[in-house]
């Protein structure tokens, strides 16, 4: 096929995922003439699982992306029919907000942001191959015979690349449902140097509402009112809708049981590692099998369908099985499938040849993020799309790269995870994951990463402006609360009423703040502030007093890391010369080429012994070269 050069970008994004939107919004607000390549323009920020945003720990994400100056929050937010706050029972560090989305709004929505950027190009082709000249990347070419020339390319396919669907024992080529995949670009980057594996995921059945029995299900409202994602949101104007909950029974799984022949998964069709913590309805049945019953949860599409995704019964078995599987459950026993449940094999990249900027070690200027660096999820994906704009805009201009660390944020604890541990499975974030995790609340997200968004021209002047304003507020706020007291005659009747003990003296507001049972409403009734505080801002207050002291013991491991993270390691460091290393211990670390001690500690099987023999290496080849 004859080529031919058709234009020149400074940064060409390829996929028009969830990763690839927020990598090419975040290169052309910081000013790189920018190309976005979509196999479909239709399908732009298509949500192609489950139709929502956040959740647990994933609602971190969000609000760190927004926090930035990226857009999945803000789109979220008009696209958003239902929103909760979950885990309200437990402490703020895992409290996690997650909203339904009207799906075809959503998407609608992200293109609308996408084509009014001044900076930003958007072409439907499929990118076959990555242009490359002595080891740094040139461009891309596409299946229509035309090339285009880039300084730096962010790679976002999600599963699109080899992509192969399975229902039942038929299966087809597709990067989703009812779209093509993408066949050259899993070959270029192998010819890249790149490694390559296959993961799985897969989707349930979307069942039309009029034949659901909705009285025979548990209806589960959001929250009145709503919570936004946004800092920048000022109210959430879009019909909120309820979810309903049901459950499968034993009936359903011996239905399964008895069908598990015809599953791809099980008759060895598949070949790709599914997720672990998201199964299919199969995998909970066999591996669960002491369980009566598994939830299933009906979510709304959208405002204006009357399909509804049945989450928790992902399965990619036949046709005439899912259809009775789905009516064995209670208030579905009339549904009509309105499109098969599948499971969908894909190619991804290992994650350890990427550095911490998403930038791939074997060729300068490609980067890659979403679900080709062995993710799953929407926000999992944004947040790799986001830092890997960053960081090629930021080389471009010749910046030093933003990578934020464990103790910041989310998307630091996720990149780090994935290039120093690697993985082999479909990766999901979780609060667990997070060592400093009270540090890292959805609440404090702007606090904590809104100062970098605006210093590296990402997160405008408007709402810098909001953020400062906020942070003003809550610093006024806590001075004003630690200067009051109260006489015991005023506070006692208000301490009865919340069964806590009554005082004796005049004592510190912030004091008596610090007890479980009372919350900012008491300091409210007691001494208003002159000025409004709203509710997010009353949570984050009380948090940031009640929890001062546990605050400050994680500020402490934090430091106490730091000095460790800080012993950094000369990218041509010789690591074979190290006496004692075993041999595994020695590829892992010659593999990943951490950039200093505290990443070299985190990849599995680099044992503390090891880590000790690298840190006497590195202090006597600091003193090698001081006496040089």
């Amino acid at each position: 096929m004859n080529m031919y050069t058709e234009s020149e970008y400074d940064i060409i994004v390829v996929g028009g995922g969830h990763a690839g939107c927020e990598a090419a919004l975040a290169c052309a607000r910081m000013g790189l003439w920018t190309c976005l390549f979509a196999m479909n323009l239709d399908t732009i920020a298509q949500m192609s699982c489950n139709p929502a945003i956040g959740g647990l720990a994933k609602g971190h994400l969000v609000r760190e992306i927004d926090a930035l100056g990226g857009e999945m929050a803000r789109v979220a937010d008009r696209a958003g029919i239902q929103f909760r706050i979950l885990n309200r029972s437990k402490g703020p560090a895992v409290w996690s907000l997650r909203a339904q989305a009207d799906r075809v709004l959503y998407r609608l929505t992200m293109r609308d942001v996408l084509e009014s950027e001044p900076k930003l190009t958007i072409k439907q082709a499929s990118v076959e191959r990555i242009l490359t000249r002595d080891g740094r990347v040139t461009g891309v070419s596409t299946s229509h015979g035309a090339s285009y020339g880039a300084r730096a390319v962010v790679i976002t396919t999600g599963t699109f690349l080899k992509g192969l669907i399975h229902i039942g024992l038929d299966s087809h080529a597709a990067g989703r449902a009812g779209e093509f995949p993408s066949l050259g670009l899993s070959d270029s980057l192998r010819d890249l140097g790149l490694k390559l594996g296959r993961l799985k995921t897969g989707t349930p059945p979307r069942i039309d509402a009029r034949s659901i029995d909705f009285s025979m299900t548990t209806e589960q409202r959001g929250d009145d009112p709503p919570v936004p994602f946004s800092y920048s949101t000022e109210a959430i104007t879009n019909p909120q809708l309820p979810c309903f909950i049901t459950h499968t029974n034993e009936e359903t799984h011996r239905i399964i049981l008895d069908n598990l022949d015809r599953s791809p998964l099980y008759s060895g069709r598949i070949k790709g590692t599914g997720p672990r913590y998201c199964p299919s309805i199969e995998d909970k049945v066999v591996r669960f099998s002491e369980r009566p019953a598994h939830q299933v949860f009906l979510e709304p599409e959208g405002l204006q369908t009357k399909e509804y995704y049945a989450n928790g019964i992902s399965t990619s078995l036949p046709y005439d099985v899912q259809v009775r599987l789905v009516r064995s459950i209670a208030g579905l026993e009339e549904a009509e499938i309105m499109r098969p449940g599948y499971a969908i094999e894909y190619d991804f990249v290992y994650p350890t040849q990427l550095r911490h900027t998403l930038e791939t070690k074997s060729t300068e200027g490609l980067f890659l993020a979403g679900q080709i660096n062995g993710t799953s999820g929407y926000e999992e994906a944004a947040a790799q799309g986001l830092m890997a704009g960053i960081n090629a805009a930021l080389k471009l201009k010749s910046k030093a790269p933003l990578v934020l660390q464990r103790h910041e944020a989310y998307i630091g604890v996720l990149i780090d995870d994935l290039v120093t541990k690697g993985t082999s499975e479909p990766y999901r974030m979780f609060t667990s994951r997070a060592e400093y995790r009270l540090l890292l609340r959805h609440d404090n997200a702007d606090f904590r990463l809104s100062e970098k968004g605006f210093s590296i021209g990402l997160l405008d002047e408007e709402r810098y402006g909001r953020f400062l304003r906020r942070k003003e507020l809550l610093e006024t706020e806590l001075k004003r609360i630690g200067s009051l007291k109260v006489r015991a005659e005023e506070a006692n009747p208000l301490l009865e009423a919340l069964n806590t003990a009554a005082i004796a003296e005049k004592t510190p507001l912030l004091q008596l703040l610090k007890r479980p049972e009372v919350s900012y409403d008491f300091i409210r009734r007691l001494s208003p502030p002159p000025y409004e505080v709203d509710g997010e801002l009353e949570k984050l207050i009380e948090t940031e007093i009640k929890y001062k002291g546990y605050i400050k013991r994680q500020m402490e491991m934090v430091e106490r890391m730091k000095r460790i993270e800080g012993r950094t390691i000369p990218p041509d460091f010789r690591f074979d010369r190290i006496s004692g290393l075993s041999t595994e211990v020695l590829k892992k670390l010659e593999e990943v080429r951490p950039a200093n001690v505290g990443e070299a500690s985190r990849i599995p099987g680099v044992t503390p012994a090891a880590i000790a023999l690298v840190m006497i290496a590195l202090e006597k080849n600091r003193r090698e070269k001081s006496r040089q």
